[in-house]
């Protein structure tokens, strides 16, 4: 474990019951947490962000695939994924940003489960036990909606305001009782191409 790491979680949630009706199918979410000294804490304000970039974001990217990994059970059982970063108080937004949005942390993922869609993404500041809120879409397909998720937990003692909180979010399967359609529907009704959608 890297000495920069004070420590790991692994939330996993699983919904047999939604709006009163049985799941036909269980949805599963993981969530892989690390809890760690933000690399850039106290030093002011920091120009060039790389040399820690470089030496951090992959060791995190390839210890919270894992996580995921052995907790689906395979990179194929992942269906949905994203990614969120909290930073504490002292810290910049950009230092939560900095450890997540680059493919040196989110390839180790993407490879892992044989995604194509970007990562979802969430980076907020905040005290100790404030929501970690993770954002996730089919890792195939970004318009299937049933995938459209978010796992929202917390880690009661993090981050100090010295530290940065990183996960990497699943979901095997999709919402229960999906039903509001797909957005190539939207699309279609209102004549609208998929690589325009905005008709803009």
């Amino acid at each position: 474990m890297a000495s920069f790491i004070r420590k790991t979680l692994l939330h996993v949630e699983t919904t047999h019951i939604e709006g009163g009706k049985g799941a036909a199918v269980p949805l599963k979410l993981i969530a892989a947490i690390a809890v760690l000294k933000n690399p850039w804490a106290g030093r002011g304000f920091v120009e060039d962000l790389k040399p820690e970039i470089h030496a951090v974001a992959p060791v995190l990217g390839e210890l919270l695939t894992k996580m995921i990994i052995d907790a689906a059970g395979s990179g194929e059982a992942v269906e949905a994924y994203g990614k969120s970063a909290v930073v504490g108080l002292n810290g910049e937004i950009e230092h939560a940003s900095a450890l997540i949005h680059t493919l040196r942390f989110g390839n180790h993922y993407r490879t892992a489960v044989g995604a194509k869609s970007y990562l979802a993404f969430c980076n907020t500041r905040g005290p100790a036990n404030a929501p970690i809120m993770i954002p996730l879409m089919d890792k195939n397909d970004e318009g299937r909606r049933s995938h459209y998720l978010t796992i929202q937990c917390a880690v009661p003692d993090a981050p100090a305001a010295d530290e940065i909180v990183v996960a990497l979010g699943a979901s095997i399967g999709g919402r229960p009782h999906h039903r509001i359609g797909d957005r190539y529907q939207d699309l279609k009704e209102l004549g609208h191409d998929v690589a325009n959608p905005a008709a803009v």
